[in-house]
């Protein structure tokens, strides 16, 4: 199967398809962390534009989340064309033309600019003891079944010295 991956750069979802046998290419503004040729450092719009219909099998999109999620709602009064900017691309991806499409985002306006989410599923459900809802839009796919859920489960970001989450924040308006 080929499979794009869009907005990674870390490579992570990419070797994973790609250990199970998958033609996987990420893509990304920004070059691959682990210095992989199976990686496009290029707008992802601009690579499914130039693909033909059947240049892929699968698209997995990972948009930023920055002018979406319900987290950054205090700061959307002052960031409206950045927001409208970020809902157009989160729906552009969704309109790709490839037969399946995944894209993951947490909690945010989304559900009310394109449509509520197919599922909303948990780290802790898939072995990993923290909290985070995030939402996935699928398109011919199936839903993802629980593997590991985990006990003992607590807050991310919420559990992190507030100079860290601050660093973190600073950090990601650097790559935009």
């Amino acid at each position: 199967m080929r499979v794009l991956i869009a907005c990674e750069f870390s490579g992570i979802v990419r070797r994973v398809f790609r250990d199970r046998g998958h033609d996987a290419v990420s893509c990304d503004l920004l070059p691959a962390e682990d210095g992989s040729p199976q990686h496009i450092c290029k707008d992802i719009l601009g690579v499914l534009e130039e693909s033909d219909s059947e240049a892929w099998d699968l698209l997995i999109a990972f948009p930023p989340c920055t002018h979406l999620a319900v987290s950054g709602a205090r700061w959307f009064k002052d960031k409206q064309k950045e927001q409208s900017q970020a809902i157009d691309f989160f729906i552009r991806l969704a309109n790709a033309d490839c037969p399946r499409i995944a894209i993951e985002n947490p909690i945010g306006i989304m559900s009310t600019h394109y449509r509520k989410p197919d599922q909303i599923i948990q780290p802790w459900q898939f072995g990993h003891g923290e909290t985070k809802a995030t939402c996935l839009w699928l398109k011919n796919l199936p839903k993802l079944t629980p593997t590991h859920i985990v006990s003992g489960r607590k807050p991310r970001v919420h559990s992190l010295h507030p100079v860290l989450i601050a660093g973190k924040n600073a950090a990601a308006h650097f790559k935009e």
